[in-house]
């Protein structure tokens, strides 16, 4: 984890500097006094700033990890948690017989817990930039097949009839997966069309 060392005339500012850098909150700040401040003789002779090193008593996984251990056991939910960042991405999983309802319809209760999560994390660590992926029971991994499968169905269907055809409203992540899905396909292009969170995804002869 990332650390810093901060100096001011008082501890206070010297730590202020410190976890403004870090871009974490106060909370989550572990400091260690290098030198205490020194006000000298007279405040002019022998002056010496305060100096602090400050780190993160929490790494962005195990923050989120643990808040979530306390949600799920206030929702009084089962489950396995595990948080791994990488280079680009926080990546959450959540396995266990009794998360079926983090899902929700269509996955809008896991899209919902993920927007929440990303919130959080970016309140706790400003610096982070990174994206926060959540995903229940492989979800994210079914439904993308589910819908590579139902895009490439539809592709046929406008292919042969030469209408174009809506699809059902979808989150951004799931229009992008029909996008990508049908972007070499010679006979058809595809658009979105109208207002979240009924946008859809519109495939249309060429």
């Amino acid at each position: 984890m990332k650390e810093f060392e901060g100096t001011g005339k008082t501890l206070d500012e010297a730590i202020e500097k410190a976890i403004r850098n870090l871009g974490i909150k106060r909370e989550n700040a572990e400091i260690e006094v290098k030198e205490s401040p020194n006000q000298g003789i007279l405040g002019l002779l022998g002056t010496k700033d305060a100096r602090v090193m400050v780190k993160p008593k929490k790494s962005p996984a195990t923050f989120i990890k643990d808040y979530l251990e306390e949600l799920l056991k206030y929702m009084k939910i089962e489950g396995n948690i595990k948080a791994v960042e990488d280079e680009e991405k926080l990546n959450i999983e959540i396995y266990g017989p009794d998360v079926g309802s983090l899902i929700g319809r269509r996955g809008k209760t896991l899209s919902d817990l993920q927007y929440l999560l990303s919130v959080i994390v970016r309140r706790q660590f400003a610096e982070l930039g990174k994206m926060v992926v959540l995903d229940v029971e492989n979800y994210r991994e079914r439904r993308e097949k589910t819908l590579i499968q139902l895009a490439k169905s539809m592709a046929r269907k406008v292919k042969e009839e030469n209408v174009e055809t809506a699809l059902e409203p979808m989150t951004p992540q799931e229009r992008r997966i029909i996008h990508l899905a049908l972007q070499d396909y010679p006979d058809i292009t595809t658009i979105s069309n109208g207002e979240e969170p009924n946008r859809k995804v519109v495939i249309v002869p060429r």
